[in-house]
């Protein structure tokens, strides 16, 4: 689908083109799941879909184990790899459902066929083959060379009882539909959520997109600008962090489960629930007493004090959250009230004292001093995601945004429940806590803003929830570090702001595709939209500064003859440098800069790296889309 950038009209209608970057993140108190207390409801987001690009007929994606028709073949059911069960009535939306398999046919022989033709079998094993003769003659209806079309393991094949050419198949890698008795194939699996997530590897940075570790898939990424599918990547620090577990099980004679490093300090995990430490960087371990838990699944460690750390422990029972604030030569148990089920994934915000932990009933978080003896844990629910346990998570590196990985459904992000009430003034392009500069567009995080000024000076107030506000900067703001005051129904805050001349930065949404635009057509770039070779591209950014003529904070910009940008800007395109035909501020929006820059006559097709640079200050990096 297209997305055209909206015509300019003044006022706040810029918030219209940052529906994705600007999200209202409203807070709600809701009835929580049984056997925990009430819950808090973020704005969550999903990212990307449950897909993986494997160079097949489609898109393929988890495992799937069972696959059959109702009685009158208006609907299709699949049971995944995962045990849970879905059903469609349309072949696009799954909707969960408790409907049990029917028996395997007498004998488990791997043909099927349907009553209106007798003489048309299926049978299937690691291709799928059909007989029109009853079982006289096979032909091979997947192989393509020497693989599998839909790739292998078919596990199950169902027949429509309407229609002897509608077959289904569920394999190693998703399901699989043909309406042609396997002339042609097509995925099921887009919307199915039968994602085989198991752990976030890396959350979405520059031009990087968010990675996670799939199980049978192996490392997949989510690129910005991404529309399609999930793509497999290499990641060589993955590979090392794997290869050095694998070592370090030799070494201690037991499976470690969990490794993590910070600084000197490393901590394993092992899969009977042990906890071992190293402080000269894995070289000599202590020696841990036996004990009766479940494995160790996840290790988080403070960055800033790696004496503190938090497991996570996959057990049902007994301690599933435990905390170190001595490298490790005591362990504290912070589970108490939490609900009973695996721990999978652990993470905090030492600032708050805010620990989080995905388990098998959802997420959940708790307020505690890192530092003071353990106490009971008072565990809130976080709701609103679907139903299904919850395997990894992670914080942004300045804590900001929530990242979870749920079983079969995949990534859900939102702001960080911590950042609730405590106010962060952030750059509102990326997130990021670059220096403002006169004219840029800043992000409140964590509470409605009515007012906010430096001294004399009024940032106008754009846009506001319960909590996030969108503020602008003035242009005549004075360089150096400013205190803001922002006022909101809760109080008045102070905040420190440090200013610059210019602190460029492109916008972003909140999955990582930035805000760039053909020219021409006013469509924004991503996989499904390239930039071609010789076109014209506009950046939309903040932070570029002072403009001429000058320009007051608040008001958009003129729809003929805007204010230019006052200093010089550069446009790189995978480091080589772009002609910039103009830099002015966004005609019909407040506080952006369009930047319009001119594509070389031949480009190389695929992904690319964007960036701004203004005054040696560099933004952050984007990727682009690129077609010959």
């Amino acid at each position: 689908m297209c997305h055209s950038a909206p015509s300019p009209g003044g006022g706040v209608r810029w918030s219209a083109l940052f529906a994705g970057a600007l999200l209202p993140l409203a807070v709600a108190v809701a009835q929580a799941p049984a056997g925990s207390a009430a819950g808090v409801h973020p704005d969550w987001r999903h990212i990307g879909n449950s897909a993986v690009e494997m160079a097949l007929a489609s898109p393929a994606s988890g495992a799937a184990d069972r696959v059959w028709f109702s009685p009158d073949g208006s609907l299709l059911s699949v049971r995944t790899a995962a045990g849970r069960v879905f059903q469609t009535a349309d072949f696009e939306n799954w909707m969960p459902t408790t409907a049990a398999a029917p028996a395997v046919p007498e004998g488990g022989q791997p043909i099927r066929s349907n009553l209106l033709n007798p003489q048309r079998l299926y049978s299937f094993g690691q291709n799928v083959l059909r007989s029109d003769d009853g079982g006289g003659s096979w032909t091979n209806v997947t192989a393509y060379g020497r693989a599998s079309i839909i790739g292998g393991g078919m596990r199950d094949l169902a027949v429509s009882p309407r229609n002897a050419d509608d077959l289904v198949v569920a394999n190693d890698l998703g399901v699989w539909r043909s309406l042609d008795g396997g002339l042609t194939w097509a995925g099921l699996n887009d919307a199915l959520p039968n994602l085989p997530a198991r752990k976030l590897t890396a959350l979405p940075q520059g031009s990087r997109g968010l990675r996670l570790l799939a199980d049978g898939l192996g490392l997949i990424e989510w690129a910005p600008g991404e529309k399609q599918a999930w793509r497999a990547v290499s990641d060589q620090a993955g590979s090392a962090d794997q290869d050095a577990q694998r070592a370090l099980s030799e070494t201690l004679g037991v499976q470690v489960t969990a490794l993590t490093a910070a600084g000197d300090l490393v901590y394993a995990g092992s899969k009977d629930g042990r906890l071992w430490t190293s402080l000269d960087k894995g070289r000599t371990w202590n020696a841990p007493a036996a004990v009766e838990r479940g494995p160790v699944e996840s290790i988080w460690v403070d960055s800033k004090d790696p004496r503190t750390a938090l497991a996570a422990l996959g057990g049902g029972r007994g301690p599933r959250v435990l905390r170190t604030v001595n490298a490790g030569q005591f362990w504290d148990d912070l589970t108490a009230e939490l609900p009973e089920g695996p721990a999978h994934g652990v993470a905090a915000d030492r600032p708050t004292g805010t620990v989080y932990v995905a388990t098998d009933r959802g997420v959940f978080f708790t307020h505690e001093d890192l530092n003071a003896a353990a106490p009971p844990a008072n565990w809130t629910a976080l709701l609103g995601l679907p139903e299904a346990p919850a395997l990894d998570l992670r914080l942004d590196g300045v804590g900001n945004q929530l990242f979870v990985a749920l079983q079969g459904y995949g990534v859900y992000a939102a702001l960080a429940p911590h950042r609730w009430g405590n106010l962060r003034l952030v750059n509102a392009a990326d997130f990021s806590a670059r220096p403002a500069a006169p004219g840029s567009l800043l992000s409140v995080l964590g509470g409605r803003v009515v007012a906010a000024r430096a001294g004399s000076l009024e940032f106008p107030v754009l846009a506001a929830t319960d909590t996030e506000t969108q503020i602008q900067v003035p242009f005549t703001i004075p360089g150096g570090s400013v205190s803001v005051a922002l006022d909101t129904g809760q109080g008045s805050y102070r905040l420190a702001l440090p200013v610059e001349n210019v602190s460029p930065a492109v916008f972003i949404d909140r999955d990582g595709s930035p805000l760039v635009l053909n020219a021409d057509s006013g469509v924004l770039l991503d996989a499904m939209n390239p930039a071609h070779s010789n076109g014209r591209l506009q950046v939309l950014a903040t932070g570029l500064g002072r403009v001429r003529p000058d320009w007051p904070a608040g008001i958009a910009g003129p729809a003929e003859e805007p204010p230019q940008v006052v200093a010089p800007v550069r446009v790189f395109l995978d480091r080589t440098p772009l002609d910039v035909s103009r830099a002015v501020l966004a005609p019909g929006y407040i506080g952006l800069y369009l930047v319009e820059v001119q594509l070389p006559p031949l480009v190389n097709a695929g992904p690319a790296e964007l960036y701004l640079e203004s005054e040696a200050h560099e933004s952050n990096r984007v990727r682009v889309w690129l077609e010959p």
